[in-house]
């Protein structure tokens, strides 16, 4: 306060005193209130006044301990008459100026004392008790107890203008309501062109004209983001909203945040002060009805049933009320008594081919301005009226109402990119839907905000092309289908029965496999000679699916052949280390059993020539009979002839001697290979096409693995100079820190969040690899 309130404070008292000083000087207590005289006068000064006959009719009271006057300027003493009419009742006295000898409330002190030589006039101040409050309460009216309830009411700021809300949790909006948990109430939303006097409009309406919301004559908007208050009279949340049209960097989002205000509130109130109605209302509104119940009732519903809400949420919009001010035009239908406002609304409506379906009710409320102020009566009646009306919207307590702001503005909420703009509709569809592109086509997903949140795929109704790019092909077993079942299937290096080193080999002599769960092996894409035909048009079909960002499901390059060789290669190499071999002739005997058929004899039993019996040294090759499958040095198995019986022709292989002399030998049925054997044989031969070149292979082992890697890499697999941290402690690796891929999601990690072992069907991984500990608590299959 000014510096009369420190003189105030000097001066207060707790027993009222004579003010008029006409006999007692001032020092005597005071007895009674004059209302002509405006004052408070003792036994005496009272008698000595009221002698003459003029002032002998004078309106006098007895006070009573506790006793405050009233203000002077409220009761239009000295013509000021002003303050009366806007408050429209007399006001209690909250200081006495002692230069003036006048009463003022807070208001009138404010207004006549707050500048010039008058701020410095020493004032007493009243202390009402809780006696004569009480007192006053009884006898006020009912008019005057509601606008005494509405005294102490302010506003808050709710949503700003990003869509962010400023109220932490429940407790904090009913503590900045200050209404009762138990409570239960209605919503009343505001909406408009900026500059329509949304705010004075509430104000007047809800508040008695006190300032709730803040209003300014300033061109800029008074009012950013969301506003909210609570009216104790009518046990509604009044909520204040931003101006369309305005200048605003943030269009988008504000718009959509109208329409989460518009979900919430039971009654919406759409201020215009055009002489005539314009389009835009009603499109406005048209656009908000489509897009409520196209967004937000699946999304209520789901509320309801998310938080346990023991009060639905009415999937049925507002009730909506125009409010029509004009001042040179006749209001809607006034030309024709016989035809309600609300029927020529709903023709407009059909005309422009906007159809407000979701709202509950429509109706006009409108009032024409001569002179101001504006009567804002009617439109109270009209709030009143619908408020009582619990059909279609009841009333909630206010976490109810917390939690739907919160659900939908947790729903819809993001920016929107420029270039996803539509100019075309207040709400369009970009507003509320997933902005994921497919890669391949270009459409839209169709499902609403954030669904990757709760799990929900993305989805486009239209159908998809074919992109080489991103191989959006997947494949189902054709005969599974046929039988009622759609079995995804995909191509990879070998079957999930073989062996790392046996599925290998025979990738190299067969090519990539497709296996389907139930039927087994399905396809070998070089499985004859000639005449393979492609699996589209014999084992399985195809379909084209969208390709969304952040997913790299379709990039189906399973054929891991390079990278296993390179693992497995890997491995060898520290094996022949930790055993201190000739890593040449060490890899060169492992393979060579890995692949062998069954009748050979292991190298690491074979210690001399078969037939000479000259002991192995470490760097003598040793060398198997392909009929007996015995192990002859070089000199004793020079021989070559086709073995038919064993698999071996018609080129001719090598033979021992004794095999070689013996070519009329036989073997018996239960001597020759089987369907298993024969596959072995098949790897065998393969091995042998490249053992000529493991030494090579070997020997290029001792250049950095990382010079081949990236080459030998899957396509689904982050490239090794991308990863510069660990995906999931997001460690910076270095020369101390080794990078490794998980075989499942391809991303690179250390060592401590990969070494979880697992088989990755799905990328052609059918024994256990590595996977990252993300993956690996993942259900079901990989």
């Amino acid at each position: 306060m000014s510096a009369h309130t420190q003189t105030a404070e000097k001066g207060q008292n707790t027993t009222l005193l004579c003010q008029e000083s006409y006999v007692c000087s001032g020092t005597d207590e005071a007895i009674f209130e004059c209302d002509e005289c405006r004052s408070l006068q003792c036994q005496r000064c009272e008698e000595e006044l009221h002698q003459p006959e003029r002032l002998r009719n004078h309106e006098r009271t007895r006070i009573k301990p506790g006793h405050v006057p009233y203000c002077d300027s409220c009761k239009g003493a000295n013509g000021n008459i002003m303050h009366a009419s806007m408050t429209g009742s007399r006001q209690i006295a909250a200081v006495r100026c002692q230069v003036c000898k006048i009463n003022l409330c807070v208001e009138c002190q404010k207004r006549t004392h707050a500048g010039g030589n008058r701020r410095k006039h020493p004032v007493t101040v009243y202390h009402a008790g809780k006696a004569q409050e009480q007192e006053e309460e009884e006898g006020m009216d009912e008019e005057t107890k509601r606008r005494k309830m509405t005294e102490k009411v302010v506003s808050f700021l709710l949503v700003d203008e990003t869509e962010e809300i400023q109220v932490r949790n429940e407790e904090e909006f009913i503590k900045k309501l200050d209404c009762s948990p138990d409570q239960h109430l209605k919503v009343v939303s505001i909406f408009g062109n900026t500059g329509d006097g949304k705010s004075h409009t509430l104000n007047h309406t809800f508040f008695y004209g006190r300032e709730v919301f803040k209003t300014s004559p300033a061109q800029e908007s008074c009012t950013v983001g969301v506003w909210a208050a609570y009216d104790p009279v009518r046990k509604v949340v009044v909520i204040d909203t931003e101006g369309l049209l305005g200048a605003t960097v943030n269009l988008s989002q504000r718009t959509r945040l109208l329409l989460k205000v518009l979900a919430i509130s039971d009654l919406v109130i759409y201020r215009t002060r055009a002489d005539r109605l314009h389009n835009d209302l009603f499109k406005f509104l048209g656009d908000a009805s489509e897009a409520y119940l196209k967004h937000f009732t699946k999304e209520l519903k789901a509320t309801t049933a998310r938080c346990g809400l023991d009060v639905p949420l009415s999937t049925l919009g507002p009730g909506v009320i125009i409010f029509h001010e004009t001042v040179y035009t006749k209001l809607l239908g006034s030309d024709h008594p016989s035809e309600v406002p609300e029927k020529l609304i709903q023709d407009r409506f059909r005309k422009l081919s906007c159809f407000p379906e979701a709202f509950s009710s429509i109706h006009y409320k409108g009032t024409r301005t001569y002179n101001p102020p504006t009567d804002f009566s009617g439109l109270r009646r009209a709030v009143e009226q619908q408020l009582e009306n619990n059909t279609t919207r009841s009333p909630r307590q206010p976490g109810v109402i917390y939690k739907a702001l919160k659900a939908l503005s947790d729903r819809f909420s993001g920016e929107i990119p420029d270039d996803q703009m539509a100019h075309s509709s207040f709400f369009p569809d970009e507003y509320f839907t997933c902005s994921s592109v497919c890669l391949s086509c270009g459409c839209g997903c169709k499902k609403s905000m954030n669904h990757a949140k709760e799990g929900i795929p993305h989805e486009s109704k239209s159908r998809c092309r074919y992109s080489h790019q991103y191989d959006n092909r997947v494949y189902t077993c054709k005969a599974c289908y046929e039988r009622g079942m759609e079995v995804s299937v995909v191509p990879k290096t070998s079957a999930s029965t073989d062996s790392p080193w046996l599925g290998l080999a025979k990738y190299a002599w067969s090519g990539y496999v497709i296996e389907c769960p139930n039927c087994g092996v399905v396809y070998r894409s070089r499985q004859y000679w000639f005449g393979n035909q492609d699996p589209v048009n014999t084992v399985v079909r195809t379909e084209i699916e969208h390709v969304w960002p952040g997913t790299d499901g379709f990039l189906k390059d399973n054929n891991n052949a390079a990278q296993r060789l390179l693992d497995g290669m890997n491995f060898m190499a520290q094996s022949v280390s930790e055993l201190s071999l000739g890593p040449t002739k060490a890899v060169t005997s492992w393979l060579t059993d890995q692949i062998a058929p069954a009748y050979w004899r292991p190298n690491s039993q074979i210690l001399s020539c078969n037939k000479c019996n000259t002991p192995f040294k470490d760097n003598d090759t040793k060398h198997h009979c392909r009929a007996c499958g015995e192990g002859f040095c070089d000199g004793c198995s020079s021989k070559t002839r086709p073995v038919p019986e064993r698999g071996w022709g018609p080129a001719p292989v090598r033979v021992c001697d004794n095999c070689y002399e013996n070519r009329g030998i036989q073997l018996d049925v239960a001597e020759l290979p089987s369907d298993e054997e024969g596959g072995t044989l098949i790897a065998r031969k393969v091995g042998e096409a490249v053992q000529n070149t493991l030494g090579a292979v070997v020997t290029a082992m001792d250049i950095p693995l990382g010079l081949v890697k990236d080459a030998a890499r899957p396509a689904y697999w982050v490239p090794d100079h991308e990863i510069l941290h660990c995906h999931n402690c997001r460690k910076e690796f270095s020369i101390k820190l080794s990078k490794h891929h998980c075989r499942a999601c391809g991303q690179g990690f250390c060592d401590e969040c990969s070494h979880d072992r697992r088989a990755v069907p799905s990328r052609g991984w059918d024994h256990p690899v590595r996977v990252c500990f993300n993956c690996n608590k993942k259900p079901g299959d990989l």
